[in-house]
């Protein structure tokens, strides 16, 4: 995929007011529409209806039914209210006349207040170009290709796709693979097709299977993100930390804390899926 795809990706386009329409589509692994790339369109379609003053702080999504690539995505946007300093917005994702995702939305103008964030050591870690200076075959185009538009590089020797058992904690280094124009809304949009990567891979770390064994059906149920920064630049290094503190009931639930280069706390981001066995599957 290359820079001009994943724009397009990224964007919609809108077919009458208020409601946009998803230009290019990309399967997961499992042949049905990535949940990355329609929180990542619906983003881009809300983000069309407020001003430019504003910016995306938090969203919380629903998958409600696995999509399609062979059929458009029709966003449809619900503008809740223009405050004097946030905005609200519901996105209603329909495919072939079925409700396949909802999304709530929050925008928040840029104003002063008191800071603090969680601290990171991105010294202590090992450093991504060394890394794949040492293994440069994590450069070739992965075979999986929703993650063509970004470069992953793990820190960890367990495998996300290991069925042995490790702790239920994942950490890479992340970033795209073609340069992306400096949009603080395309950026946005592209860490939120970003966040969908790795979240229920995480759940199953402590578990003798893994996401793409087969043993599973596995479904993203809902999907939560907190923008700290409006402004990102995905083409440079970001440090993505995941971890899993409850599996059960068949549900998976993991966060990540994504933080740039210079140790920024960028994004949080929770999800909550599901990872039923196929025998028990009805």
């Amino acid at each position: 995929m290359n820079k001009t795809d994943f724009v397009q990706l990224l964007d919609v386009s809108e077919s009458e007011e208020h409601v946009f329409c998803s230009l290019l589509h990309r399967e997961n692994f499992r042949r049905q529409l990535f949940g990355g790339q329609v929180l990542a369109q619906a983003l881009s379609a809300a983000q069309k209806t407020v001003t430019d003053d504003r910016h995306i702080h938090s969203l919380h999504a629903y998958f409600l039914r696995a999509g399609t690539s062979s059929d458009v995505v029709n966003y449809q946007v619900e503008c809740i209210r223009d405050g004097k300093s946030m905005s609200n917005r519901c996105v209603r994702a329909m495919q072939q006349g079925e409700l396949i995702f909802t999304m709530h939305l929050s925008f928040h103008i840029k104003e002063p207040g008191y800071e603090h964030q969680q601290h990171i050591d991105l010294c202590t870690l090992p450093d991504p170009d060394q890394l794949l200076a040492a293994n440069p075959g994590l450069l070739n185009e992965p075979k999986d290709e929703l993650l063509m538009p970004f470069v992953i590089v793990p820190v960890q020797e367990a495998s996300l796709s290991s069925s042995d058992c490790h702790e239920a904690k994942a950490g890479f280094w992340i970033k795209t693979r073609d340069k992306l124009p400096l949009n603080s809304r395309l950026q946005a949009s592209a860490l939120a097709f970003a966040s969908d990567l790795g979240l229920l891979a995480t759940t199953l770390l402590p578990h003798p299977t893994s996401l793409f064994s087969g043993e599973l059906a596995v479904a993203s149920v809902d999907h939560a993100l907190w923008f700290h920064k409006a402004e990102l630049d995905l083409n440079q290094w970001h440090f993505c930390q995941m971890q899993s503190p409850w599996a059960g009931n068949a549900r998976g639930f993991a966060t990540a804390s994504i933080y740039d280069s210079s140790g920024n706390l960028v994004v949080n981001s929770a999800q909550e899926g599901l990872i039923r066995p196929n025998s028990l599957a009805s």
